[in-house]
Formats: C-alpha cells, structure tokens, sequence
C-alpha cells in the first residue's frame, strides 16, 4: 500500500556532513571554562572525558588543564574517587564514562545513512549494557594514510575495522564518529560472480554487480567449476597491472538454476545470512520458558491461522461473546504473540545478531530469518498442541465494533489447532475437513461473527482501500519457475490482519498510557508535492481531488470508488499508490495515515521484525511482566533503532523485488521473440514500462523504438504523445508486445512495441502545442541506449 521513498538513517535526519569530529580546538558541545593551572571541579572532568574520549588518560587530562606536581597527586585523587563512584571507569590506559566507547575500539560496519555515510557498532558490547551505540564512519578523502604515507584505509559493508573513536559535535545523530585505523575484516575478500570458462582452461569470474571488477581465475584455482557456474571467490593476488587473480571458494549453483538467484540479493546487498557461532551456540543452549510470572491459559482453545507453507507461528486467535450484561452483543477477542522477549534479551549474542538483521526477508526459494531455527522455528513457534509463552491481549469491543477496553497478559499457552487460510475458509464456506469440522461451531464461527463486529469499525473508520493483487512465484521441486499465480483474497486473510491491527493498536495505546517509550510505526500523508502530481492526472480524467494539506485517506477511497469499473481503474489505483509515503518505524508518533490510525506499533510478528521485539520488551517492563523488559540503554538509543531497522526493512524489500525480477527474466529468457499482452505500467521521457500481469514481470520499451514521430512526455496525462500523429500511450493502456531480450542477472527485459499509439483527446494534444507545462522532449533518435535494468 505504500511507496519506497529514498531513505533517511540511523540518527535524526541531520545531514552526516555536518558531523565534525571533535578535537582539543572544537570540543563536542558548548567549550569548556578551563583555566590553566587550577584543577577542576568533577563536572568538568567528566565533561571533558565525555567530549575528549582520545585524551583521557591522567597525563592527557593533566596536560590539557595545564596541572603540574601536587596538583597532579589530587588529579589522581579525583579521578580515583570518581572510578570508585562508578562516575567513570577504566579502559586500557585511558579513562571513559560507563557505557561510553573507548577511545580506539574494534566496529562492524552494519548499514549506510541517507547521505551515504558508513554506520558502526562495536563489535563487543556487554549484554547488560543494553543497544551498543551507533558510530559514523569517517573514509578518509586523501589517498595517503597517517603522516601521509602509504594508503588509507578503506573500508565497506559488513566490514570489521580498528577505528580512533571521537565525541560527536552535534546534537540528535550518532554520538560518536570514528577513523579508521585499520580494516581487520572484509566482507569484500569474498565476491560473488559468475564463472566463464576460457580457451586452455582457467577462466574468468563475471561480477554480478554493476560496480563489481572482472578477475581472472587460473586452472589450479577453478574448484571444479563450470561454465555458467554462480561462484564465490577471493582475490588471490593484485597485480600493478591487468586484471586482479582470484581462486574459487564456493560454487553457490548454476545460474540455470533459480535457486542460486536469491543468493545474488543476498550478497549484493550485504544480507547477514550465516549465524555466527556464538549466536548459534545461544539459541541451542536456550531452555524452555517456565511458568514463573505467568498465567496458564493452556486450556483457551488458541488457534494459528496461516499460509499452508508457514514454517513459524507467532500469533494465535480466539473469540467469544462477552458475557457482561454492560456490553449486549458485544465480543472479546484474544490474540496471543509469540513470547521472543523471554529467549531474546537486550544486549545478548542472540540480540546483537537480529538488529543487525532487522527483519526476516523470504524469497521464493528460501527464507533469511531473523532468529535462528532453534528460536523461530521451535521455541517460539506456537505448534500445534505444544506449551508455548506468549504475550496476549485481550480485547473487547461493542457490538458496532468500537474496542472498549483491553488488558496485556504474559502466558503459557497451547494452541488447539494449525490451519491454513484456505483450510478455515473453506470451513466457513461449508465445506469442513476432518479437522476443521470439529473446529466449526465453537472456534471458526465465533471468530468470523467477531470479525464481522470489528469490520464495523473497520468500516466507520475508513482506512486506504488501495488492494492491488499481491503474486506469488510458484517453484517446481528442481528450484525453476512452474508458475506466477495471484492468491485469492480471502474473509480469512481480512480477519487475521484486522485483529493483528486492533493488537498493534492496544500495544501503543497500553504503553503511551504508561508513559513507555516504545517504537510507532508511523505513516506520513502524501506530501503536497504528490498531491499536486495526482490532481494533476485525475483532472485529465474528469476526477477532482480536494485540495488543501489536510487530506484523509477517506478522500483516495472516494477516488478509488469513482474509478471503479471503469476502463481507467488500474491506472488510477497505480497513480494512488504512487501519491503515498513509505510507512517506517520512529519513536516519534505522527500517526498512520493509510491505516487512518492515530496509535499504532507493530506487536505482532516479534520473531521476523526486531521492530515488535522493542514493543514486547517495552510492555514487559512497563506493566511488571517479569524479566526480558527494555532497558534504559536500550530506550535511549531507540531513535538510532529506529531508523536502522527502517533501513533493513527497505534493504528487504529491494532484495526481495529484484529477486523476482531476476526469476521470472531467467524464466522467460527462453521466450525471446514471443508476443505477450501487457499494461503501461510506467511513462518516462526514456520510454515506457511493460507490466505482464500474467507472469508478475516488469519490462522496458526504449523511446527509439515506438515509431518514427516526435513524442512528448506529458507527466500529468502520464502519457508519451506523438507530436505530429498525435497518437501516443498512456499509464493503464492494454498493448501487444514482443520480447527482444532477457537478461536475468540483471532482471532485466526488453520488448518492442506492437500495438500502434491511440488517438489522444484533443485537450491532450492542445496541451502540448501551448507551452508544453510538465512536458519534455522525449528523444526517439535510432541508437538511443535503454537505461539498464529498472526504474
């Protein structure tokens, strides 16, 4: 339902160029009264070691305050009694404030800013400390390293580096910048490729990143692998000329096999998807929850209700009618979540690993999980007939569907039954199985009737209706593509989702309540730029669109309606899609505006979104729940968090959409020179975007090929007309094309049109002839080079 915009990072959304490194000359925040020869008073020797971390030892502090003999020996003192306070502590030589960084620490590059900058954590960090601090790292932009000899360091993503660590100067962002020292890692010492055989053996490695660099593998260093061959590599030597030599680590699959595409998201993206050992080793030692602290609710006939293919279960439903005379007709609902705070506590190994993950991310052929097997799929998954902790709220609701109170309760449950989605509907159709007809009457009814209710307040609120068909790639057992299919929609998709709605609603309401600081999920209107964009295009259809900043997602519902069965209904819900922000997590509430949600917080899936894990963390501690709860540590750095799981969630979302570009161009690619039917998806002045609704795919007619006219872009109409035929195309239009080629480690397809432009409306052409306002020249010269890849 939302956009992926060009995202902010890890700090507040102060712009990284502006983080200045803090040095004797410009300390970090306000400068310091420091009057040479007088030892200073605690405050200010904090202070100093807080904003100096790279002069903190006793001669440094000495030497900057200008102390010299018996003022040394009360430095001493001082400094001592501040130590035995626990107002500081000891590190190496130096001194640092606990909790602080010292001042040369080892870091694991994690994740980019907006403005591209490099962002670290340390690499070791006590589990009782809560979220280690985020540092940004500054490259050095001259070629010569310390003293101006020799090269600087570089360094990348997921790379672990020795850095100079330095107090911040400005306010909101990462407290500390470091230099790199020294690189002690590289993720980049492997690189993915492809492996091409050459004439006399040996061969070369074909980088599947844009920016990667061709090698050369020698015989002796080919591993066995075959032409075409998906390979990892490391650089075996570097020559002063020619290209770099490198010898064969893995050979990941054949590039005919779909089932090594999803690694190429994978590594171009720098998704952590090996567990390191210790992280490994935490999940097996882990035992069962106990019942301390919680209340038995093993006998509430809790059911999961998921995909037929779902490995891990981490919410489970139930509902009744509320016996209380004050509420006639009235329901309750119970929706139990997954107990991930009991195995996963702030600060651990286990901890450590999912926030530099951030979320689970699926692709067709395998999953990158959050937590390991050992958590999601067994200790936290809510099997079937198995003890299981979980967090549950209770909800009530009026019989028109306005939620009049609920309570959080940390239990041990056993969930009655696993179904599918197609299983309990199916049910609810009439048409029960061996296991679901028993379920019937008193599980499923009641959940539908209580869905029913809350639909009424689903209703009365009138959140975004935006419902574009969501496909799914199908696989055959040996890994290729069998089929692209859109799963139905079904009441029992709806009713899930509306109750894990409500339950996210409950989280935020429950912890704003107790004045917790906890993590929104948070959805920004459209900006009236897009505003403008959209009423633009919907004029040229007869559609107005009120104006003014104060826009609700009812007035795109009104908009969706008018659309609706019409021949331009498609192009309208795309350019409604594309008006919308992207949806992101932040300790700051502003509401979510596609929801038409004024509290919301994702409490529902803690084993694949360390997002709901801060959430379970949070109403653990605040309602006295026992152990697991957040930490003062951890609440201080939830704006850091925050925009870094944003990030990954971003970073997932990009991995995951061109793996299936890579599937189904890999799919086709033996279809070259065959005609499909197809929709304009997107018009720019380069050309136009293909959708084939049929197969899920995304390809690209280039400008130079539509015909031999001049045609203008026209953003408002969404629409390349030609200048003197004025015959063009427009965003939604239905047209023949053939495909001229498929290349599938770039997911990428090229067709050429066959369907001849339609007549445009006269105001379109007039348009053009008068001053041509959000037109431009759209260049058709034979020879133009199509952008590659995708938008």
């Amino acid at each position: 339902m939302t956009r992926e915009p060009r995202g902010r990072f890890p700090s507040t959304g102060q712009r990284a160029g502006k983080h200045v490194r803090a040095t004797t000359n410009a300390p970090a925040a306000e400068p310091l009264n420091i009057i040479h020869g007088v030892l200073p008073p605690r405050d200010v020797i904090l202070r100093f070691i807080a904003d100096h971390p790279q002069q903190a030892s006793k001669r440094e502090i000495a030497k900057a305050f200008g102390l010299k003999g018996e003022q040394r020996v009360e430095l001493k003192d001082l400094l001592r009694d501040l130590e035995e306070e626990g107002m500081l502590q000891k590190s190496r030589k130096s001194l640092i404030r606990p909790g602080a960084l010292p001042p040369v620490t080892v870091l694991d590059i994690t994740t980019r800013d907006k403005d591209g900058e490099l962002i670290g954590r340390p690499a070791e960090w006590p589990e009782d400390a809560g979220v280690a601090p985020a540092v940004t790292i500054r490259q050095s932009s001259s070629p010569a390293g310390r003293n101006g000899k020799g090269k600087a360091p570089v360094a990348g993503l997921g790379d672990r580096i020795l850095a100079k660590i330095f107090a911040a100067s400005h306010h909101g962002g990462p407290a500390y910048t470091a230099r790199i020292i020294k690189v002690l890692d590289k993720r980049g010492t492997a690189t993915l490729g492809v492996f091409r055989e050459t004439p006399g053996g040996g061969g070369r490695l074909m980088p599947v990143e844009r920016r990667g660099e061709e090698m050369v593998i020698d015989p002796d260093d080919v591993g066995g692998a075959k032409d075409g061959d998906l390979i990892e590599v490391e650089v075996a030597r570097l020559g002063r000329f020619g290209l770099p030599r490198a010898k064969v680590l893995t050979i990941v699959g054949s590039t005919g096999s779909e089932k090594a595409i999803s690694m190429i998201a994978i590594h171009a993206h720098g998704i952590p998807n090996i567990f390191p050992l210790p992280v490994i080793d935490a999940a097996e030692a882990a035992e069962p929850a106990t019942m301390s602290r919680r209340e038995d609710w093993r006998s509430l006939p809790l059911i999961t209700i998921d995909p037929p293919d779902a490995k891990d279960h981490d919410d489970a439903v139930y509902a009744e009618m509320d016996p209380s005379p004050d509420n006639e007709e009235g329901i309750i609902v119970t929706v139990a979540i997954a107990d991930v705070s009991w195995y996963v506590r702030s600060g651990s190994a286990l901890d450590r690993e999912a926030l530099k993950r951030g979320n689970s991310v699926y692709f067709p052929d395998r999953v990158v999980p959050m937590l390991p097997e050992r958590i999601s799929n067994d200790l936290c998954s809510l099997k079937e007939g198995v003890d299981r902790p979980a967090l549950a709220v209770r909800m009530v609701f009026s019989k028109d569907g306005r939620k009049i109170g609920h309570t959080f309760h940390r239990i041990m449950m056993k969930s009655a039954a696993k179904l599918s989605y197609q299983q309990a509907q199916s049910a609810i159709d009439g048409n029960p199985d061996d296991k679901t007809g028993t379920l019937l009457e008193p599980i499923l009814k009641p959940l539908y009737h209580a869905f029913d209710v809350m639909k009424r307040g689903r209703d009365r609120r009138q959140p975004l209706e935006l419902d574009m068909p969501e496909r799914k790639i199908l696989l055959k057992p040996d890994g290729t593509v069998d089929r692209v299919v859109v799963p139905p929609r079904l009441d029992a998709h709806k009713l899930i989702e509306e109750m894990m709605i409500q339950a996210n609603v409950a989280a935020a309401e429950t912890l704003e309540k107790k004045r917790q600081s906890l993590i929104y999920r948070i959805h920004d209107g459209p900006t009236l730029a897009k505003q403008e964009i959209l009423r633009e295009f919907l004029a040229t259809l007869g559609i107005s669109l009120v104006k003014g900043g104060n826009m609700r997602a009812n007035n795109f519902n009104g908009i969706l309606a008018k659309a609706e069965g019409t021949a331009h209904q498609t192009m309208v819900s795309e350019m409604v899609l594309r008006s919308q922000s992207q949806a992101i997590y932040s300790p700051e509430n502003i509401g979510h505006f596609g929801l038409n949600l004024m509290k919301y917080a994702h409490f529902t899936s803690p084993i694949r979104r360390y997002a709901d894990l801060i959430v379970h963390r949070a109403l653990v501690g605040s309602l006295g729940l026992g152990e697991g709860g957040i930490t003062p540590e951890e609440e201080a750095a939830l704006d850091d968090i925050a925009a870094e799981i944003s990030t990954f969630e971003r970073r997932a979302m990009a991995a995951e959409r061109e793996t299936v570009d890579r599937l189904i161009a890999h799919h086709l690619s033996s279809r070259v020179g065959e005609e499909f039917d197809g929709r304009v998806g997107g018009v720019t002045k380069a050309g136009l975007f293909i959708a084939l609704p049929d197969y899920g795919a995304d390809g690209f007619v280039p400008i130079s090929t539509l015909g031999n006219d001049y045609f203008i872009y026209d953003e408002a109409h969404q629409a390349l007309t030609g200048e003197k035929t004025g015959l063009g195309y427009r965003l939604g239009d239905s047209v023949r094309v053939k495909l001229a080629e498929a290349i599938p480690l770039a997911g990428a397809l090229r067709f050429e049109m066959l369907s001849e432009g339609r007549e445009m409306p006269t105001a379109m052409r007039s348009f053009h002839k008068s001053g041509r306002r959000n037109a431009g020249p759209a260049h058709r010269k034979a020879g133009t080079r199509p952008p590659r890849g995708r938008r």
